[in-house]
Protein backbone atom coordinates (compact mmCIF):
# COMPACT_ATOMS: atom_id res chain seq x y z
CA UNK A 1 0.00 0.00 0.00
CA UNK A 2 1.15 3.67 -0.90
CA UNK A 3 1.79 6.33 1.56
CA UNK A 4 -0.83 8.27 0.06
CA UNK A 5 -3.19 5.60 0.51
CA UNK A 6 -2.35 5.20 3.80
CA UNK A 7 -2.98 8.59 4.54
CA UNK A 8 -6.50 8.65 2.88
CA UNK A 9 -7.56 5.71 4.45
CA UNK A 10 -6.56 7.17 7.95
CA UNK A 11 -8.41 10.47 7.15
CA UNK A 12 -11.49 8.19 6.04
CA UNK A 13 -11.42 6.64 9.50
CA UNK A 14 -11.10 10.18 11.33
CA UNK A 15 -14.09 11.25 9.08
CA UNK A 16 -16.24 7.85 10.08
CA UNK A 17 -14.63 7.41 13.15
CA UNK A 18 -14.22 3.74 12.98
CA UNK A 19 -10.93 2.07 13.20
CA UNK A 20 -9.56 1.00 10.03
CA UNK A 21 -10.11 -2.39 8.66
CA UNK A 22 -7.07 -5.07 8.48
CA UNK A 23 -4.82 -5.15 5.23
CA UNK A 24 -6.80 -7.09 2.43
CA UNK A 25 -5.20 -9.40 0.17
CA UNK A 26 -5.75 -6.90 -2.63
CA UNK A 27 -6.39 -3.19 -2.51
CA UNK A 28 -8.09 -0.96 0.86
CA UNK A 29 -10.62 1.26 -1.50
CA UNK A 30 -12.27 4.56 0.54
CA UNK A 31 -15.69 5.10 -0.66
CA UNK A 32 -17.09 8.57 -0.06
CA UNK A 33 -21.15 8.45 -0.11
CA UNK A 34 -24.08 10.39 1.31
CA UNK A 35 -26.13 7.70 1.86
CA UNK A 36 -27.81 7.24 5.50
CA UNK A 37 -31.14 5.73 5.24
CA UNK A 38 -31.74 2.56 6.50
CA UNK A 39 -32.56 0.98 2.90
CA UNK A 40 -29.34 3.16 1.25
CA UNK A 41 -27.34 1.30 3.94
CA UNK A 42 -28.88 -2.05 3.19
CA UNK A 43 -28.26 -1.22 -0.07
CA UNK A 44 -25.06 -0.62 -0.26
CA UNK A 45 -24.15 -3.46 1.93
CA UNK A 46 -25.22 -5.55 -1.10
CA UNK A 47 -22.26 -3.85 -2.62
CA UNK A 48 -19.89 -4.01 0.15
CA UNK A 49 -20.13 -7.60 0.49
CA UNK A 50 -19.96 -8.39 -2.76
CA UNK A 51 -17.05 -6.29 -3.20
CA UNK A 52 -15.36 -7.69 -0.01
CA UNK A 53 -15.83 -11.12 -1.29
CA UNK A 54 -13.29 -10.36 -3.93
CA UNK A 55 -10.60 -10.03 -1.53
CA UNK A 56 -10.22 -6.07 -0.85
CA UNK A 57 -11.21 -4.07 1.42
CA UNK A 58 -14.19 -1.17 1.84
CA UNK A 59 -13.76 1.65 3.53
CA UNK A 60 -16.42 4.13 4.24
CA UNK A 61 -16.18 8.15 4.17
CA UNK A 62 -20.14 8.70 5.10
CA UNK A 63 -21.23 11.91 4.91
CA UNK A 64 -24.80 11.97 5.10
CA UNK A 65 -26.50 15.03 3.09
CA UNK A 66 -28.43 16.51 6.04
CA UNK A 67 -25.62 16.61 8.52
CA UNK A 68 -24.52 20.22 6.94
CA UNK A 69 -21.48 19.30 7.35
CA UNK A 70 -18.86 21.36 5.22
CA UNK A 71 -16.61 17.45 4.70
CA UNK A 72 -17.32 17.96 0.72
CA UNK A 73 -16.01 15.52 -1.74
CA UNK A 74 -14.25 18.34 -3.42
CA UNK A 75 -12.70 19.49 -0.49
CA UNK A 76 -11.05 15.89 0.01
CA UNK A 77 -9.69 16.08 -3.87
CA UNK A 78 -8.57 19.35 -3.46
CA UNK A 79 -6.85 18.50 0.19
CA UNK A 80 -5.05 15.73 -1.01
CA UNK A 81 -7.09 12.96 0.34
CA UNK A 82 -9.11 11.95 -2.64
CA UNK A 83 -11.49 8.53 -2.25
CA UNK A 84 -10.87 5.82 -4.84
CA UNK A 85 -14.78 5.77 -5.32
CA UNK A 86 -17.05 8.27 -4.82
CA UNK A 87 -21.42 8.53 -5.01
CA UNK A 88 -21.90 11.77 -7.08
CA UNK A 89 -23.54 12.87 -10.25
CA UNK A 90 -22.68 16.31 -11.33
CA UNK A 91 -20.66 16.83 -14.52
CA UNK A 92 -19.28 19.76 -12.86
CA UNK A 93 -17.24 17.41 -10.92
CA UNK A 94 -16.02 15.54 -13.22
CA UNK A 95 -14.79 18.45 -15.33
CA UNK A 96 -13.21 19.59 -12.26
CA UNK A 97 -11.34 15.97 -12.03
CA UNK A 98 -10.12 16.53 -15.78
CA UNK A 99 -8.89 19.50 -15.18
CA UNK A 100 -6.53 17.94 -12.03
CA UNK A 101 -5.45 15.29 -13.93
CA UNK A 102 -7.30 12.65 -11.84
CA UNK A 103 -10.74 11.67 -14.00
CA UNK A 104 -11.25 8.11 -15.25
CA UNK A 105 -13.03 7.80 -17.97
CA UNK A 106 -15.03 4.19 -18.57
CA UNK A 107 -15.95 4.44 -22.29
CA UNK A 108 -13.47 1.73 -23.59
CA UNK A 109 -14.37 -0.62 -20.56
CA UNK A 110 -18.06 0.17 -21.32
CA UNK A 111 -17.42 -1.16 -24.56
CA UNK A 112 -14.80 -3.99 -24.05
CA UNK A 113 -17.53 -5.09 -21.44
CA UNK A 114 -20.71 -4.94 -23.46
CA UNK A 115 -22.90 -3.01 -20.70
CA UNK A 116 -23.79 -0.56 -23.14
CA UNK A 117 -26.82 -2.25 -24.79
CA UNK A 118 -27.95 -3.27 -21.48
CA UNK A 119 -28.76 0.20 -20.13
CA UNK A 120 -31.81 2.20 -21.17
CA UNK A 121 -30.56 5.68 -23.25
CA UNK A 122 -31.52 8.21 -20.27
CA UNK A 123 -29.14 6.17 -18.18
CA UNK A 124 -26.12 6.24 -20.62
CA UNK A 125 -27.24 10.11 -21.31
CA UNK A 126 -26.28 10.84 -17.36
CA UNK A 127 -23.25 8.88 -16.98
CA UNK A 128 -21.56 10.66 -20.02
CA UNK A 129 -19.87 14.03 -19.64
CA UNK A 130 -18.27 16.24 -22.76
CA UNK A 131 -18.57 12.50 -24.79
CA UNK A 132 -16.95 10.51 -22.17
CA UNK A 133 -18.78 8.13 -20.17
CA UNK A 134 -17.51 8.68 -16.51
CA UNK A 135 -19.75 7.13 -14.26
CA UNK A 136 -21.22 4.01 -13.02
CA UNK A 137 -24.92 3.96 -12.57
CA UNK A 138 -26.28 2.45 -9.29
CA UNK A 139 -29.87 3.02 -9.33
CA UNK A 140 -33.03 4.23 -11.35
CA UNK A 141 -35.35 6.67 -9.80
CA UNK A 142 -38.36 7.91 -11.49
CA UNK A 143 -38.49 11.72 -10.22
CA UNK A 144 -42.47 11.94 -10.54
CA UNK A 145 -43.99 9.04 -10.11
CA UNK A 146 -47.68 8.82 -8.07
CA UNK A 147 -47.26 6.48 -4.96
CA UNK A 148 -50.95 5.73 -3.39
CA UNK A 149 -52.53 3.75 -0.73
CA UNK A 150 -54.77 1.03 -2.54
CA UNK A 151 -56.87 0.52 0.95
CA UNK A 152 -57.40 4.49 1.02
CA UNK A 153 -57.84 4.34 -2.49
CA UNK A 154 -61.09 1.57 -2.01
CA UNK A 155 -62.22 3.75 0.92
CA UNK A 156 -62.62 6.76 -0.63
CA UNK A 157 -63.85 5.35 -4.22
CA UNK A 158 -61.04 6.67 -6.54
CA UNK A 159 -59.48 4.51 -9.34
CA UNK A 160 -55.80 6.18 -9.34
CA UNK A 161 -55.43 3.80 -12.55
CA UNK A 162 -58.30 5.59 -14.39
CA UNK A 163 -56.65 8.75 -14.58
CA UNK A 164 -55.55 9.86 -18.23
CA UNK A 165 -54.56 13.33 -17.07
CA UNK A 166 -54.01 15.31 -14.59
CA UNK A 167 -57.06 17.20 -14.75
CA UNK A 168 -58.90 14.22 -14.29
CA UNK A 169 -56.69 13.33 -11.17
CA UNK A 170 -57.68 16.84 -9.61
CA UNK A 171 -61.52 16.22 -10.51
CA UNK A 172 -61.59 13.35 -8.21
CA UNK A 173 -59.76 15.92 -4.78
CA UNK A 174 -63.08 17.24 -3.56
CA UNK A 175 -63.94 13.30 -3.63
CA UNK A 176 -61.04 12.68 -1.50
CA UNK A 177 -61.41 15.49 0.63
CA UNK A 178 -64.99 15.02 1.05
CA UNK A 179 -64.10 11.00 3.00
CA UNK A 180 -61.78 12.94 4.92
CA UNK A 181 -58.10 12.38 3.33
CA UNK A 182 -55.85 15.21 2.01
CA UNK A 183 -55.44 14.01 -1.39
CA UNK A 184 -52.63 14.73 -2.19
CA UNK A 185 -49.13 14.68 0.12
CA UNK A 186 -46.82 17.39 -0.51
CA UNK A 187 -43.55 18.47 0.97
CA UNK A 188 -42.94 21.83 0.94
CA UNK A 189 -39.16 22.08 0.87
CA UNK A 190 -37.04 23.78 -1.64
CA UNK A 191 -35.54 20.71 -3.43
CA UNK A 192 -38.82 19.00 -3.37
CA UNK A 193 -40.46 21.83 -4.90
CA UNK A 194 -37.73 21.97 -7.49
CA UNK A 195 -38.26 18.21 -8.16
CA UNK A 196 -42.05 18.74 -8.45
CA UNK A 197 -41.64 21.43 -10.86
CA UNK A 198 -39.13 19.38 -13.06
CA UNK A 199 -41.52 16.40 -13.05
CA UNK A 200 -44.25 18.64 -13.93
CA UNK A 201 -42.15 20.47 -17.14
CA UNK A 202 -41.47 16.73 -18.53
CA UNK A 203 -44.99 15.67 -17.70
CA UNK A 204 -47.12 18.26 -19.63
CA UNK A 205 -44.74 20.44 -21.06
CA UNK A 206 -42.80 17.50 -23.03
CA UNK A 207 -39.23 16.44 -23.91
CA UNK A 208 -38.52 19.52 -25.99
CA UNK A 209 -39.44 21.75 -23.73
CA UNK A 210 -37.95 19.79 -20.46
CA UNK A 211 -34.63 19.82 -22.29
CA UNK A 212 -35.13 23.66 -23.46
CA UNK A 213 -34.57 24.09 -19.77
CA UNK A 214 -32.90 21.56 -17.85
CA UNK A 215 -30.78 20.15 -20.33
CA UNK A 216 -26.71 20.72 -21.13
CA UNK A 217 -27.65 23.62 -22.98
CA UNK A 218 -30.44 25.78 -22.24
CA UNK A 219 -32.65 27.57 -24.86
CA UNK A 220 -33.37 30.88 -23.68
CA UNK A 221 -36.13 31.44 -25.83
CA UNK A 222 -38.23 28.71 -23.88
CA UNK A 223 -37.93 30.53 -21.00
CA UNK A 224 -40.75 32.42 -21.66
CA UNK A 225 -42.95 30.11 -23.69
CA UNK A 226 -46.22 28.34 -23.50
CA UNK A 227 -44.97 25.08 -22.12
CA UNK A 228 -43.36 27.22 -18.92
CA UNK A 229 -46.54 29.11 -18.44
CA UNK A 230 -48.18 26.06 -18.32
CA UNK A 231 -45.57 24.51 -16.26
CA UNK A 232 -46.20 26.94 -13.48
CA UNK A 233 -50.01 26.91 -14.23
CA UNK A 234 -49.75 23.57 -12.52
CA UNK A 235 -47.29 23.93 -9.94
CA UNK A 236 -49.71 26.63 -8.71
CA UNK A 237 -51.87 24.27 -8.53
CA UNK A 238 -50.22 22.09 -6.41
CA UNK A 239 -49.63 24.61 -4.51
CA UNK A 240 -53.24 25.24 -3.73
CA UNK A 241 -53.81 21.44 -3.40
CA UNK A 242 -51.61 21.43 -0.85
CA UNK A 243 -52.78 20.81 3.08
CA UNK A 244 -51.23 23.65 6.13
CA UNK A 245 -48.61 20.56 7.24
CA UNK A 246 -46.92 20.97 4.05
CA UNK A 247 -43.77 23.65 5.03
CA UNK A 248 -41.11 22.27 5.40
CA UNK A 249 -42.00 18.81 5.63
CA UNK A 250 -39.33 16.16 4.98
CA UNK A 251 -40.10 13.91 2.21
CA UNK A 252 -40.56 10.59 4.25
CA UNK A 253 -42.46 12.15 6.44
CA UNK A 254 -44.70 12.98 3.82
CA UNK A 255 -44.93 9.36 2.62
CA UNK A 256 -45.53 8.26 6.07
CA UNK A 257 -48.92 10.17 5.39
CA UNK A 258 -49.74 7.68 2.95
CA UNK A 259 -48.90 4.55 4.53
CA UNK A 260 -50.46 5.34 7.38
CA UNK A 261 -54.04 6.66 5.13
CA UNK A 262 -53.93 10.39 6.42
CA UNK A 263 -53.34 11.08 2.19
CA UNK A 264 -54.01 9.29 -0.80
CA UNK A 265 -51.15 9.69 -2.59
CA UNK A 266 -47.42 11.30 -2.91
CA UNK A 267 -46.12 12.71 -6.37
CA UNK A 268 -42.42 12.04 -5.66
CA UNK A 269 -38.83 10.09 -6.74
CA UNK A 270 -39.57 6.95 -6.56
CA UNK A 271 -36.93 5.94 -3.48
CA UNK A 272 -40.13 6.76 -1.49
CA UNK A 273 -40.66 2.98 -2.48
CA UNK A 274 -37.70 2.18 0.29
CA UNK A 275 -40.09 3.78 3.00
CA UNK A 276 -42.96 1.07 2.07
CA UNK A 277 -40.91 -1.65 1.99
CA UNK A 278 -39.49 -0.82 5.42
CA UNK A 279 -43.21 -1.10 6.39
CA UNK A 280 -43.53 -4.67 5.45
CA UNK A 281 -45.81 -3.63 3.07
CA UNK A 282 -45.67 -4.66 -0.72
CA UNK A 283 -46.05 -3.20 -4.57
CA UNK A 284 -49.04 -4.41 -6.15
CA UNK A 285 -50.61 -5.37 -2.95
CA UNK A 286 -50.70 -2.82 -0.45
CA UNK A 287 -49.51 0.32 -2.56
CA UNK A 288 -49.94 1.17 -6.11
CA UNK A 289 -47.29 3.13 -8.47
CA UNK A 290 -47.42 4.86 -11.89
CA UNK A 291 -46.48 7.67 -13.71
CA UNK A 292 -47.93 11.06 -13.28
CA UNK A 293 -51.10 10.63 -15.43
CA UNK A 294 -50.86 11.57 -19.08
CA UNK A 295 -47.39 11.64 -18.62
CA UNK A 296 -45.35 12.89 -22.05
CA UNK A 297 -42.32 11.79 -20.58
CA UNK A 298 -40.41 10.98 -17.24
CA UNK A 299 -37.38 12.78 -15.34
CA UNK A 300 -35.24 9.67 -14.57
CA UNK A 301 -32.47 9.89 -11.85
CA UNK A 302 -29.74 7.92 -12.26
CA UNK A 303 -27.58 7.44 -8.79
CA UNK A 304 -24.10 6.91 -9.97
CA UNK A 305 -20.27 6.56 -8.39
CA UNK A 306 -17.09 8.35 -10.17
CA UNK A 307 -13.42 6.40 -10.03
CA UNK A 308 -10.50 8.16 -9.54
CA UNK A 309 -7.78 8.07 -12.36
CA UNK A 310 -4.13 8.58 -12.19
CA UNK A 311 -4.10 5.51 -9.32
CA UNK A 312 -1.37 2.42 -9.75
CA UNK A 313 -2.40 -0.21 -11.52
CA UNK A 314 -3.46 -2.48 -8.62
CA UNK A 315 -5.92 0.52 -7.28
CA UNK A 316 -7.37 1.21 -10.67
CA UNK A 317 -7.84 -2.91 -10.98
CA UNK A 318 -9.65 -2.50 -8.20
CA UNK A 319 -11.91 0.43 -9.02
CA UNK A 320 -12.51 -1.05 -11.94
CA UNK A 321 -13.71 -4.55 -9.53
CA UNK A 322 -15.83 -2.40 -7.67
CA UNK A 323 -17.69 -1.23 -11.48
CA UNK A 324 -18.28 -4.57 -12.45
CA UNK A 325 -20.15 -5.59 -9.29
CA UNK A 326 -22.39 -2.33 -9.29
CA UNK A 327 -23.04 -3.20 -13.06
CA UNK A 328 -23.64 -7.07 -12.47
CA UNK A 329 -27.14 -7.72 -13.52
CA UNK A 330 -27.84 -9.98 -10.25
CA UNK A 331 -26.44 -7.50 -8.15
CA UNK A 332 -28.37 -5.08 -9.52
CA UNK A 333 -31.68 -6.95 -8.75
CA UNK A 334 -30.61 -7.57 -4.72
CA UNK A 335 -29.40 -3.93 -4.76
CA UNK A 336 -32.79 -2.12 -6.13
CA UNK A 337 -35.01 -4.55 -3.47
CA UNK A 338 -32.92 -3.08 -0.74
CA UNK A 339 -32.98 0.63 -1.60
CA UNK A 340 -36.43 0.51 -3.27
CA UNK A 341 -34.65 1.64 -6.88
CA UNK A 342 -35.13 -0.02 -10.25
CA UNK A 343 -32.23 -1.27 -11.44
CA UNK A 344 -29.92 0.39 -14.21
CA UNK A 345 -29.86 -2.61 -16.19
CA UNK A 346 -32.84 -3.45 -18.82
CA UNK A 347 -31.76 -7.46 -17.91
CA UNK A 348 -31.38 -7.60 -14.26
CA UNK A 349 -31.44 -10.94 -12.94
CA UNK A 350 -33.64 -11.38 -9.79
CA UNK A 351 -36.75 -10.37 -8.92
CA UNK A 352 -38.56 -7.30 -9.56
CA UNK A 353 -41.67 -5.64 -7.79
CA UNK A 354 -44.35 -4.59 -9.83
CA UNK A 355 -43.45 -0.90 -9.41
CA UNK A 356 -39.43 -1.40 -10.77
CA UNK A 357 -41.36 -3.02 -13.50
CA UNK A 358 -43.87 -0.47 -14.38
CA UNK A 359 -40.59 1.54 -14.57
CA UNK A 360 -38.51 -0.41 -16.82
CA UNK A 361 -41.95 -0.63 -19.45
CA UNK A 362 -41.85 3.32 -19.23
CA UNK A 363 -38.23 3.35 -20.13
CA UNK A 364 -38.43 1.34 -23.43
CA UNK A 365 -39.03 3.87 -25.50
CA UNK A 366 -36.13 6.35 -25.53
CA UNK A 367 -38.39 9.68 -26.65
CA UNK A 368 -40.31 9.07 -22.90
CA UNK A 369 -37.56 9.81 -20.67
CA UNK A 370 -35.66 12.37 -19.99
CA UNK A 371 -32.18 12.89 -17.54
CA UNK A 372 -32.51 14.42 -13.85
CA UNK A 373 -31.16 17.96 -14.82
CA UNK A 374 -28.68 18.01 -11.90
CA UNK A 375 -26.66 15.14 -14.16
CA UNK A 376 -27.27 17.70 -17.09
CA UNK A 377 -27.56 21.07 -16.27
CA UNK A 378 -25.34 23.97 -15.30
CA UNK A 379 -25.25 23.58 -11.31
CA UNK A 380 -25.90 27.92 -11.11
CA UNK A 381 -28.87 27.91 -13.43
CA UNK A 382 -30.38 24.95 -11.60
CA UNK A 383 -30.14 26.60 -7.85
CA UNK A 384 -31.29 29.77 -9.40
CA UNK A 385 -34.63 27.75 -10.91
CA UNK A 386 -35.13 26.01 -7.83
CA UNK A 387 -34.81 29.65 -6.05
CA UNK A 388 -37.37 31.27 -8.57
CA UNK A 389 -39.88 28.01 -8.50
CA UNK A 390 -39.56 27.85 -4.48
CA UNK A 391 -40.32 31.79 -4.45
CA UNK A 392 -43.17 31.01 -6.98
CA UNK A 393 -44.66 28.51 -4.57
CA UNK A 394 -44.05 30.29 -1.55
CA UNK A 395 -46.06 33.43 -2.41
CA UNK A 396 -49.24 32.68 -4.31
CA UNK A 397 -49.66 36.17 -5.18
CA UNK A 398 -46.77 36.30 -7.82
CA UNK A 399 -47.71 35.48 -10.96
CA UNK A 400 -46.41 33.52 -13.71
CA UNK A 401 -44.97 36.63 -15.25
CA UNK A 402 -42.90 37.38 -12.28
CA UNK A 403 -41.47 34.15 -12.26
CA UNK A 404 -40.67 34.46 -16.07
CA UNK A 405 -38.99 37.79 -15.49
CA UNK A 406 -36.57 36.33 -12.29
CA UNK A 407 -35.88 33.17 -14.46
CA UNK A 408 -34.57 35.68 -17.77
CA UNK A 409 -32.76 38.20 -15.58
CA UNK A 410 -31.11 35.13 -13.70
CA UNK A 411 -30.24 33.37 -17.13
CA UNK A 412 -28.45 36.94 -18.26
CA UNK A 413 -26.50 37.03 -15.59
CA UNK A 414 -25.64 33.01 -15.20
CA UNK A 415 -25.50 31.89 -18.97
CA UNK A 416 -25.95 35.07 -20.73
Amino acid sequence: MTTKTRLTGLAAALLCGTALAPAAMAEDVIVFHNWSSGPEVAALNVLKDDFEAMGHTWTDIAIPHDTGSNVSLLNLVTGGNPPNVFLESSPGFYRDLADMGLARPLTDWYEENGYLEHLPSSVIESITVDGEIMKIPTAIHIDGMVYYNMDVAEQVGVDPESWGSLEDMFADFDTIREAGVVPIALGAQQWQIGYLAHAIAASVAGPEFYNAIYGGEVNPEMIDSEEMRLTLDWLRRFQQAADEGSVNRDWNVTTNMVITGDALMQIHGDWMKGEWSAAGLTAGEDFGCMQIPGAMAVPVTVDAWGILGDQSEEMDAAELDFASVVLDPEVQARFAAEKGSTPVRLDAAGEIDACSQAVLGYLEDPEHQVANPHTMVDADWQSSLWDVLFNYWSNPDMTADEAIEQMQTNYDLILG
